[in-house]
């Protein structure tokens, strides 16, 4: 059984911060090495990069600081890293987490002003984390002192020697206190580290995280893409290549509940049917949700890794990483859960600019080729989606059940090339089987809502498929009460029709989500409507009425 953060010996005011990120439960590195580094030994930990391993010694350390104390003049924690991407990310870490404990963090690297540094170090920090490059030259500079540390991190140690950082490590921690704490963390432990562990550790704990062997014959076939997108734009490449993709049913992994919380909400206003899978969830809603989802009632299930353990579902076509994930052993766990019963399935991970090393390892690692591929275009879908919309063609024609619809084209044959008129044709059948593609070429995925469609039911599977999208000039918008609160569409076409005055052939698509709803207007009546909502009840209760924000983004 998992141990608890609570167990591990972790402090309730840090517990507070780790549950107000989402985080529901250790990773095995920060099982094994937390309770060492709370208890002050030294720790030699040979982890890769992705496994939880900042929490695993900025938890324990941030602990050990003193409480209530002003900043100190002397930093008491230093982290040297090999990146300066690496120093922001585990400065916000450190942030994050000790933020109740009013600890200070500066990350310093090079590229950055020496000046504005140093102004940061003189007001007194708690935490420096730097690369060891300009470490060295605050020290030789005397604008560090490194005289009060009380804890050390040589984090990706092996990545620092392979840099060339090698002398400059060991000149920095000449300068530090010989009763420091020490801990070291790498992906490797080559000669050179367990050299340097000798002679800067003092009685360390090994801590050693295996990454699982997955058995021979028993690997999925699995088709594998990587994405490397800005975090603002993730949810929007996303959504271009969900469109792309047309996935039967996708597991969608997030790392915290509330990003699951949110991405499901947008995925939601994007006219999918999504469902939210996490830690916070009763039994009873759990179990719903996979009732649902088993029972084809629902295209994209976005969960966390703990509330997806156990889910063995032979329809998931898709595995998606919003993500990179944590470790080699998560990212093959994941993966393993489509391309069931001798189909191919799909895995697709989404890594920031910063993270794209962290595939590498995963492919080191895990021994799997993940191609990373240009994200797809607007012209992209555009001919995926007539592609299918050919193939569905011939399947019609191969059928060929077609007599009742030849007086249709007899009787425009007298007006009308054939050419045309097959063309015709064949364009009402692409926009009612995928619908306009939103977004420009030159652009990013654009934010822009799928709209609502109505659904019918396909001829090779039975279940539920898309079919249109929103008409030219109309608008939505956004009612803060869905399912969850019994909203109906007569509910919401009476407020409408009644409070501002429109009639019900003025009103557009309505989607009705768990938490909230959307309705189709004219454009030039949005304002209208929203006031005239806005001064009433819906449902016994007044709502959270507004134009649909996603629309314009």
């Amino acid at each position: 059984m998992t141990p608890t953060f609570a167990a591990l010996g972790i402090a309730p005011v840090l517990i507070e911060a780790l549950n107000a990120l989402g985080y529901e439960e250790p990773t095995p590195i920060q099982g094994e090495a937390i309770p060492h580094l709370l208890a002050g030994r030294d720790i030699l930990a040979q982890a890769a990069t992705g496994t939880g391993k900042t929490a695993a010694f900025a938890l324990p350390l941030l602990q050990r600081l003193p409480e209530g104390d002003p900043p100190p003049s002397r930093p008491a924690i230093l982290v040297l890293v090999p990146t300066r991407e690496l120093a922001v990310q585990v400065a916000e870490a450190f942030h994050r987490y000790g933020k109740a404990l009013g600890a200070l963090t500066v990350p310093i690297y090079g590229g950055q002003e020496f000046s504005q540094q140093i102004r940061v170090l003189r007001r007194g920090v708690h935490v420096v984390v730097a690369t060891p490059g300009r470490a060295l030259d605050h020290l030789r500079r005397k604008t560090l002192d490194l005289s009060g540390l009380a804890a050390v991190v040589l984090d990706e140690a092996d990545e620092m020697l392979d840099m060339g950082f090698a002398d400059e490590i060991e000149a920095i921690l000449e300068a530090t206190p010989e009763e420091r704490q020490t801990a070291l963390f790498s992906a490797t432990m080559a000669p050179r580290i367990a050299k340097i562990a000798n002679r800067q550790l003092k009685d360390p704990v090994k801590v050693l995280v295996a990454r699982e062997k997955t058995a021979a014959g028993a690997e999925p076939k699995v088709r594998q893409t990587a994405y490397v997108v800005n975090r603002a734009h993730k949810v929007q490449a996303l959504g271009r290549v969900l469109d792309l993709e047309s996935p039967s049913l996708a597991l969608i992994f997030c790392r915290t509940r509330h990003e699951v919380d949110s991405l499901a909400e947008s995925l939601s206003g994007h006219g999918y049917r999504v469902q939210a899978l996490h830690g916070g969830m009763t039994q009873d809603q759990r179990e719903r949700v996979m009732k649902r989802t088993r029972a084809g009632g629902v295209d994209l299930l976005v969960a966390t890794d703990v509330a997806a353990r156990g889910i063995d579902i032979e329809q998931i076509t898709h595995v998606i990483n919003f993500n990179v994930p944590e470790s080699p052993a998560a990212y093959v766990h994941r993966i393993g859960r489509t391309g069931r019963a001798g189909r191919e399935g799909v895995a697709i991970t989404f890594a920031e600019p910063r993270e794209h090393r962290m595939l590498k390892n995963i492919e080191q690692l895990s021994g799997r080729r993940i191609e990373v591929a240009k994200l797809p275009t607007v012209m992209d879908v555009r001919a995926k989606q007539l592609e299918v919309t050919r193939a569905s063609i011939r399947e019609v024609i191969q059928e060929s059940e077609l007599d009742g619809y030849r007086v249709v084209v007899e009787s425009l044959a007298s007006e009308f090339d054939l050419m045309e008129i097959a063309t015709a044709a064949v364009k009402l059948a692409h926009l009612a089987e995928a619908g306009a593609v939103q977004g420009s070429e030159a652009e990013l995925p654009d934010a822009r809502p799928r709209e609502p469609r109505p659904t019918k039911t396909s001829r090779t599977t039975g279940k539920a498929t898309a079919g249109r999208r929103g008409a030219a000039g109309m608008a939505r918008i956004y009612i803060g009460a869905g399912r969850k609160q019994k909203m109906r569409p007569a509910d919401l076409v009476g407020a409408i029709a009644n409070e501002a005055q429109l009639t019900a052939s003025q009103i557009g698509a309505i989607q009705i989500s768990e938490t909230f709803s959307l309705v189709e207007l004219p454009e030039e009546l949005i304002d209208r409507v929203v006031a005239a909502l806005r001064a009433t009840t819906i449902k016994g209760k007044r709502q959270t009425v507004r134009r649909d924000l996603a629309k314009g983004r």
